[in-house]
């Protein structure tokens, strides 16, 4: 068996066996070879061994086979799942929010900069301006506001866990981000990033002045990180993998070894090797083959 699909379920929801035996047969309906399924959490992850049919096809026959039913599905090979190297995105994919919008709230204009935010996520409109579009609304705003803000931040469930756990087993963890450095570093050193990269704002006299310092890191700049990083760690391609849910993500994902949409934008999600829509980012871990047993926080 080279190749392995792994079903895993929400928190809010069960994997039972027979979803995993309707799985199972898809696989075999196709003439794969598929072996006994390994239970990596009772009732929320499993792994099904197979061979002789190609991950994306095997990934395609059990969504069609469990329509409707709340589960993410990552089929891969069986040789290169287990990742060296984690690039992650940060806002909406580490942590929860999207801390532009949150700083917009400050000058009663969160709605507005969020509207701008997603359409930038969604790849309507150019990153780069959208970035100067809403870091000059925040002109005259005190830096101060900034440990304000922090406050509102809340980790993504699963991110503590997937850091930890990568870590704990060798791998490196990078944060890379087109928010900014003044909340990267402090995600880092909440649950232990080795290193962090982001956009900085233009503060002069403890206010910020509306501009951004260039260059702007943006979705080429993500890629280029995810190379760097690899090249720096000696880590094989194929042994990356990279995390985030907005377009200005998506260079990185189909480069990555594994790049897994998670809760992503329609057009990420359509275009990405794997993705996520159900589970929390401890999915990333069961689909490297981690067991429940092994998660390190």
């Amino acid at each position: 068996m080279n190749a392995v699909a792994t079903l895993i379920a929400p928190r809010t929801a069960t994997l039972d066996e027979a979803a995993v035996q309707t799985a199972k047969a898809a696989l075999v309906g196709l003439g794969a070879d598929a072996g006994a399924p390994d239970w990596l959490a009772p009732g929320t992850a499993c792994d099904l061994p197979f061979g002789n049919l190609a991950p994306e096809q095997a990934e395609a026959a059990i969504r069609h086979a469990l329509t409707g039913a709340t589960v993410d599905i990552v089929a891969q090979p069986a040789a290169t799942r287990r990742k060296r190297l984690l690039v992650a995105d940060m806002e909406s994919t580490i942590i929860e929010q999207e801390m532009l919008d949150e700083l917009g709230d400050y000058v009663g204009l969160k709605d507005h900069i969020a509207d701008i935010t997603a359409r930038a996520m969604n790849g309507e409109i150019d990153f780069k301006d959208a970035v100067r579009e809403r870091v000059a609304l925040l002109k005259g705003l005190k830096e101060t506001v900034i440990d304000e803000v922090w406050q509102r931040a809340t980790l993504m469930p699963g991110a503590a866990q997937l850091v930890g756990t990568m870590r704990a087993n060798g791998a490196a963890c990078v944060l890379v981000s087109g928010g900014f450095r003044c909340f990267t570093g402090r995600v880092r050193s909440w649950i232990g990033f080795d290193d962090d990269r982001g956009n900085e704002l233009e503060v002069i006299d403890g206010v910020m002045t509306g501009k951004v310092i260039e260059p702007i890191l943006d979705k080429d700049s993500k890629l280029q990180a995810l190379m760097a990083y690899a090249g720096e760690h000696r880590v094989p391609m194929a042994e990356t993998m990279a995390v985030g849910d907005g377009a200005n993500d998506l260079p990185m994902l189909l480069a990555a070894g594994l790049g897994v949409a998670f809760h992503a934008k329609a057009v990420v999600a359509a275009e990405a090797r794997a993705r996520v829509d159900h589970g929390d980012l401890t999915a990333l871990l069961y689909a490297q083959g981690y067991r429940a047993t092994e998660f390190v926080a």
